[in-house]
């Protein structure tokens, strides 16, 4: 996702392309785009760009004319228009001709020479939007790059805010606070720093001066001291013995900006400088997990007191739910297996208990009822026994019987 510095450097490349170039008619619209359509059409007008944070402004000034009655037309702006744009997943801006234009070119406008060229808005995945008379944001913070003072005093300001509760990781994502930082950005500044992503954001913050000195009266400079300490954990935070992390909020995207082209854009065929620029992000042997907002996050070492319970990288979290799905379900279908069986044996038991020895089967009438449920199997336990008792009876009445018999 484009941050900061891809916005500078976008609205850097609309300057030094528009220069001296004169656009004309109406800024047309693609018919997929969901975004306002652009009410500006002027015979003669010029665009200029600025940055500020995650968001850029296009500014299309009407060129004056000598000519009154062409001046005074229906339908012809004659104010300037500020069209704020914010990127998405992945806007960009591109200046081709006529013939070249690209494929997903949502917003685009046409120069008054011939063969015309084109300053198109390319969004492929269409995340991207634009604003008609549009101002920035106002519950986005000062710039991180180009309003330092105001973005340091914002910050330390409001460190008893609830926001600040959480991981600073997380924290440095809050466009309230962090106006341009993203992904990749928050990766680079806690690693330099040696920070642990998931500790209390305010524990990280407190006791920076309000005001930075290496900016009264010098030039700001990418000083980092000691960058390898770590940071100790402790029950309650964390002690700082780092680098100011504000401070690097501010140079590290300058760093970026200094490498020119696009900065981070992986579809373009060749970035090999910002690659080597990389330190931790999407670097091996750096570590990954989700965050608690679902956004990936590069670090090394331990995570931190906050990370999220069983968080694991995202490759290796799908490849560990297949397993683990796997081996639950055997797990699953062998205890199930089990429980069937202890539920079968005593029943088993029941039924040796229950039959009678094999001498007095073959007396019972067993052929005849066992095919008939429950109740024959009922019958067929009771009648041996009732044979068995009738037999014992008649032994036992047999002597006597017999003694009578002799007595007589």
């Amino acid at each position: 996702m484009p941050e900061g510095p891809e916005l500078h450097l976008a609205s850097l490349f609309v300057n030094r392309m528009c220069e001296g170039v004169v656009f004309s008619g109406p800024v047309k619209k693609s018919e997929v785009s969901k975004s306002p359509d652009v009410s500006f059409s002027c015979e003669a007008y010029c665009i200029t760009a600025t940055s500020r944070g995650k968001e850029v402004k296009l500014t299309l000034t009407p060129i004056k004319s000598d000519d009154a009655k062409r001046r005074a037309r229906p339908g012809q702006a004659d104010q300037p228009m500020d069209i704020v744009f914010r990127f998405g997943m992945s806007g960009y801006f591109r200046f081709t001709t006529e013939d070249e234009l690209p494929k997903h070119a949502h917003l685009r406008f046409y120069t008054k020479e011939k063969p015309r060229r084109v300053l198109s808005f390319v969004d492929p995945r269409r995340f991207g939007s634009w604003q008609p008379n549009g101002t920035w944001q106002p519950d986005r913070g000062p710039c991180i790059m180009f309003e330092y003072k105001s973005f340091r005093e914002n910050v330390l300001s409001h460190l008893p805010d609830r926001a600040f509760d959480r991981p600073i990781c997380e924290v440095l994502l809050n466009q309230k606070y962090f106006n341009g930082v993203g992904n990749y950005l928050r990766a680079e500044i806690l690693y330099r720093l040696n920070i642990p992503p998931f500790v209390p954001a305010r524990d990280v913050l407190e006791g920076l001066p309000s005001d930075d000195l290496l900016v009264s009266g010098k030039p700001l400079k990418n000083e980092i001291t000691d960058t390898k300490t770590p940071v100790r954990t402790k029950k309650k935070g964390v002690k700082q013995e780092t680098s100011d992390l504000l401070r690097l909020c501010h140079t590290v995207p300058l760093e970026v900006v200094k490498l020119g082209g696009k900065g981070y854009d992986p579809e373009k065929a060749d970035y090999s400088a910002f690659q080597a620029w990389l330190q931790c992000y999407y670097v091996d042997g750096m570590n990954s997990i989700r965050d608690h907002n679902g956004r990936t996050m590069w670090f090394k070492g331990d995570p931190g007191p906050m990370a999220p319970k069983n968080s694991k990288s995202p490759k290796a979290k799908k490849r560990l739910k297949k397993e683990d799905d796997h081996d639950y379900t055997a797990k699953k279908k062998v205890a199930k297996g089990r429980s069937v069986a202890t539920r079968k044996t005593p029943a088993l038991k029941e039924e040796k208990v229950t039959k009678t020895p094999k001498k007095e089967k073959k007396a019972g009438p067993k052929e005849a009822v066992s095919k008939r449920g429950k109740a024959g199997k009922i019958q067929e336990i009771n009648t041996p026994r009732r044979g068995t008792r009738s037999n014992s009876r008649r032994r036992k009445s047999s002597p006597a019987k017999s003694a009578a018999g002799s007595q007589t």
